[in-house]
C-alpha cells in the first residue's frame, strides 16, 4: 500500500477559449473524479504565456475556463479551483526540476517539435521547458493521479522520470530526514474513454485546437445550438455508411472521431452507438449528434455566460483555491529546500 494519499490534480490552459475537446478529454472527466478523489484543478496560465499573447485575452481567458470548470459541474468548495500564477511554488519548483531534469529528455518531447516547428531557435525557453513546470504543477502536491489526454501522456511520464530522479539523486537525505525511501510518487495518468483525444471536424488526423484557422474545425462550448448544429453537419465524413462493429472505424478518422464524441457525450461505448447506428448514413447519424450535443453543452454554455458575467464571483473563487492550494504546496516546497539543502527561513 502506498504512503502517499491519493490526489488528483490536473490543468487546462486558457487560451483560444474552451472546446468539445477540452471538456469531453479533460473538464467532464475532472467532474466525475470528484466523487472518489480528492482534485486539485488548475487553471495553468503560466503555461500559456510560452508563447505571447494580449493581456486582455489572458485574462478573459482565465476567467472562462475558471466559468467551464464551475459550469461543467466541478464544486470549487469541495475541491480545489485556481490560477497557477497565484500560487509561487509551481515556478519555485519548476526551477529545481529545471536542475533535476535532462536536455535529452526535452529534446524527445514531440509537442515541442510540433509546436516550435522549423523555427526551433525562435521559440521561447519557456516553451522548450514546459514539461518541467507541468511536472512542478502535479508534485507540488504530490498528486498520485492525473486525468491527461493522450496527446499528454509522454509529459506525464517525464513528471515521472523527474519524481524517480529526484528521489534516487536525494534518496540518503530523503531517508535521513524522515521521509522514507521515497518524497515523491510516481504520478499515474489516468486516460480512458471513448474521447481521450477529440479529432477538428475538418481532418480527423490532427487533433481538435483552439489555434486552428477554421473555426468549422470545432466546437466551442460558447457555440450556440444553431452553430453547433451547423459544424457537425459540416463536419468531414467518408462516403460509407456507418460500420456495425467497433473495428470497422479502423482508418476510418473522422468517422472514429464522430463516433467517440457521441460515445463519450452519450455516456456509452462506441459498440452501442454502433449497435444504433451502423449500417445507416452519416445523415441520419450526424443529426443525433447535433442534438446530442446541444441537449448537453447547452446549459453549460448558459451557465458560463452568466458566471462570465460576474467577475467578481470567479476572482474570488481564485483566490480562495490559490490560498488553499498554497497550503499545500508550501510545506512540500519546504521540506524539498530541506532536502535539497538550500537554507531557508523558518517561522
Amino acid at each position: 500500500m502506498s504512503k502517499f494519499r491519493e490526489r488528483v490534480f490536473s490543468g487546462v490552459q486558457p487560451t483560444g477559449g474552451v472546446h468539445i475537446g477540452n471538456y469531453l478529454g479533460a473538464i467532464k472527466r475532472f467532474v466525475a473524479m470528484q466523487e472518489t478523489h480528492e482534485c486539485i484543478y488548475c487553471v495553468v496560465d503560466l503555461h500559456a504565456i510560452t508563447i505571447w499573447l494580449d493581456p486582455r485575452e489572458l485574462e478573459a481567458g482565465i476567467r472562462m475556463i475558471t466559468a467551464a470548470f464551475i459550469a461543467a459541474g466541478i464544486n470549487p468548495k469541495s475541491h480545489i479551483v485556481f490560477n497557477q500564477s497565484q500560487v509561487a511554488e509551481h515556478a519555485e519548483l519548476a526551477w529545481v526540476f529545471n536542475c533535476v531534469a535532462r536536455m535529452g529528455w526535452l529534446n524527445r518531447m514531440t509537442q515541442f517539435k510540433e509546436k516550435a516547428g522549423k523555427d526551433r531557435e525562435n521559440a521561447s525557453v519557456g516553451l522548450f521547458a514546459y514539461p518541467n513546470l507541468m511536472a512542478a504543477d502535479i508534485l507540488a502536491y504530490r498528486a498520485t493521479h492525473v486525468p491527461v489526454g493522450e496527446d499528454q501522456k509522454q509529459h506525464l511520464e517525464l513528471a515521472r522520470d523527474i519524481a524517480q530522479k529526484f528521489n534516487t539523486d536525494f534518496a540518503e537525505r530523503i531517508a535521513a530526514l524522515g521521509y522514507g525511501e521515497a518524497f515523491f510518487p510516481l504520478p499515474e495518468p489516468l486516460i480512458q474513454g471513448p474521447a481521450t483525444r477529440v479529432m477538428s471536424l475538418r481532418d480527423g488526423t490532427k487533433k481538435m485546437s483552439k489555434s486552428d484557422a477554421s473555426d468549422y474545425s470545432r466546437i466551442n462550448l460558447t457555440d450556440d445550438a444553431e452553430t453547433v448544429a451547423q459544424k457537425i453537419r459540416k463536419a468531414k465524413t467518408d462516403p460509407e455508411p456507418l460500420p456495425t462493429e467497433v473495428a470497422g472505424l479502423e482508418a476510418r478518422p473522422e468517422a472514429d472521431n464522430l463516433v467517440g464524441m457521441f460515445a463519450a457525450l452519450d455516456d456509452v461505448t462506441k459498440a452501442e452507438v454502433l449497435k444504433e447506428f451502423g449500417g445507416g448514413q452519416f445523415s441520419r447519424f450526424k443529426a443525433a449528434l447535433a442534438d446530442l450535443a446541444v441537449a448537453k453543452l447547452g446549459p453549460i454554455r448558459a451557465e458560463m455566460q452568466r458566471l462570465q458575467n460576474d467577475t467578481a464571483y470567479l476572482d474570488g473563487v481564485l483566490a480562495e483555491g490559490s490560498h488553499r492550494a498554497r497550503a499545500l504546496a508550501r510545506p512540500t516546497m519546504d521540506a524539498i529546500k530541506d532536502i535539497v539543502g538550500l537554507v531557508r527561513q523558518r517561522s
